[in-house]
Order: C-alpha cells, then structure tokens, then sequence
C-alpha cells in the first residue's frame, strides 16, 4: 500500500512536477510474470525515477544496511524500505552472495519485476562499465526476459556527492526485451553466463550511448582512491573477488 501511496500521492507528483521525467519504450515492459529490468547507473535518483516511471511495481534487492540503521532515523529509513517493498540482501560473503541471487530468482518466479544495476554500482564518470555475472544467473534459473534501461540526466538531477537534488529533465529509454531461453540448462557455466552478461552491456550501451569500459566500477573507484581521487559515498567492498565479480546491486550504490 505504502508504495503506492508515495508513488502517486506524496513523493510522485512532486518528482514530476521537478524533473518532468519522461519515458520511451515502455510497451516493452511486459504486463504480467517476471522479467528483469537492467539499467545503466548514474546516480542514487536511477533508483527512484526508473520505478516511478514504469507501469508495475519494480522491486529492488536493497543492501542490508539500509534495514539496520540506529535509532529514529534508522527505523524511519526501515519503515520506509520496508513498506515500498524492497528486499534487503547481505552481500559480504560468499554464501551471501548466492543467497541474494535466490532471492532475486525466487522474487521473479513470484512474477515481480526485479531492477538491477548490473555494473554492481554507480559510474565514478559517466561511463558504462563491465557488467557483473548474477543478473545471467538470475534470468537463467528464473526463465525470464531481460529488459535493457537507459537512463538520461539524473546525474544532473543528482551529482555523486550532492546532497541537494536540482531540477533537471530526466528521460528514461526501455528497449526491447533480451530472450536468454536458447541458453536454457546452462545456468551456472561461467563462460555463457558472462556471454550474456557481455551481450546485455552492449544492449546498454548501444541505447544509452555511453562510451564502454572492460572493467569493472568498483575497480576504477578503487583505482582513482589509490590516486587518492575522492569518490564521495565510495567504501570499498571486503568480498571476495568471484563473489564480487558476480553479484550485482540492484539498488543504489
């Protein structure tokens, strides 16, 4: 109930009225079941814009930090997680890892739309990073489409390190739905699961025109720390390396 609520009554129109969002391609979202929707990733307001602009409700795999926080902000930043649906997932370890993606496939065979940042977290510089393999597990074990997202402005919405939002047109491109089913049976062969991995970042990068990288962004944030570059909001993860090459984030990071 609560989603909704702040959807189209408390927080939705007002996100409207700000960026005057707009959205291309939305036929492609399927009506009904489960499909994966996999979006490039600027900045924190993907993770709002994406779901208020799509005609069914899109649930996100949510750190768990977000659920155990202190006191009456903690339970505040619970509560409101909580009730708009968002699940949350520990991913510091290995079992860890893998129980986030039973989640995922569990959510998907209850026949949700589940969001996912393949690049595992934000773009330190507006460029499209190497993609992360749990998304091919996902569509593979759960049998459902991957349907690529570009998003457009919410960097400018929403700058890394900006506290304040500022007001900027965002647009939002859907295209058309990636079929993973020739590959049925062959979930966990790493080599076709970072096939498709490989395939869905070219989708991505094809619709939203950024320029591609073969490495992955929790990397080159650890790089540019290394330079001693600051990447505000940036800590970098202590799980393993194939853990971490696999699981991605599906909610702001």
């Amino acid at each position: 109930m609560l989603y909704w609520v702040m959807k189209h009554i408390l927080l939705g129109p007002l996100m409207k009225l700000f960026c005057r969002p707009v959205i291309e391609g939305v036929q492609n979202v399927p009506p009904t079941g489960g499909a994966i929707l996999v979006s490039n990733h600027l900045a924190v307001a993907d993770s709002f814009y994406m779901p208020l602009m799509m005609p069914r409700r899109v649930t996100f795999l949510a750190k768990r930090e977000y659920f155990t926080g202190k006191g009456v902000k903690g339970k505040l930043k619970k509560y409101f997680f909580s009730g708009v649906g968002q699940v949350p997932i520990d991913r510091s370890s290995g079992a860890a890892a893998q129980a986030a993606l039973d989640t995922g496939v569990r959510l998907l065979g209850e026949g949700k739309l589940l969001g996912v940042y393949p690049e595992g977290t934000r773009s330190p510089d507006g460029r499209l990073y190497k993609g992360k393999t749990g998304v091919a597990r996902m569509a593979l074990e759960a049998a459902v489409p991957v349907i690529p997202i570009a998003m457009f402005g919410t960097d400018k919405v929403n700058p890394i390190g900006s506290k304040m939002w500022r007001p900027y047109k965002v647009r939002i491109v859907v295209g058309e739905p990636l079929d993973f089913s020739r590959y049925e049976g062959l979930a966990g062969d790493r080599f076709v699961e970072r096939s498709i991995t490989d395939e869905i970042m070219y989708a991505l990068m094809e619709l939203s025109g950024q320029e591609y990288v073969d490495i992955y962004a929790a990397k080159a944030k650890d790089d540019l720390a290394a330079q001693g570059k600051h990447v505000a909001g940036w800590k970098s993860t202590t799980a393993p390396a194939r853990e971490r090459d696999r699981v991605p984030e599906s909610k702001a990071g």
